[in-house]
């Protein structure tokens, strides 16, 4: 076994953090010329923001910190499959390229559901590699809902 690419273990980290503050845990960090310049957890219930997502906050830090609405040389890497609010922000933001860990049948956007990035409306398409850390993603999901019930 491989071991995961330092992005999506920062990624993952995060994911934890959002889970021990009772947040679903998911994770985002975004990374330009091999280094992560921004992260993002999700905080919906925290910021009281529904679209406080892992992406979009990560997203919207990255582009405080380069001054500019445009990521077209950055990649996410997000340790869930974007739903399809996140998915729009990946496009408009001009993500070179999207890694996800695990993917969400039930509320994704990418593999799943609308499968935002094939329709034709779509204006930008950034590369898409899935499953990357998916086992760990998919059960740090399951261990936060388990314990919920």
């Amino acid at each position: 076994m491989f071991p995961l690419p330092a992005p999506m273990r920062a990624a993952l980290d995060v994911a934890a953090q959002a889970a021990a503050a009772g947040e679903v845990p998911v994770g985002a960090v975004v990374v330009r010329d091999g280094a992560i310049i921004a992260t993002g957890a999700n905080a919906p219930r925290r910021l009281h923001d529904p679209t406080a997502h892992a992406e979009i906050q990560a997203i919207r830090a990255a582009a405080a910190l380069l001054g500019r609405d445009r990521l077209e040389d950055c990649d996410l890497w997000v340790t869930l499959e974007p739903c399809a609010m996140c998915a729009g922000a990946i496009a408009h933001a001009r993500i070179a390229r999207l890694y996800y860990g695990a993917s969400d049948p039930k509320g994704g956007a990418v593999e799943h559901g609308p499968r935002f990035f094939a329709q034709p409306t779509c204006h930008h398409l950034p590369d898409i590699y899935a499953g990357i850390g998916e086992g760990e993603a998919a059960g740090l999901l399951r261990d936060f809902f388990v314990a919920r019930r």
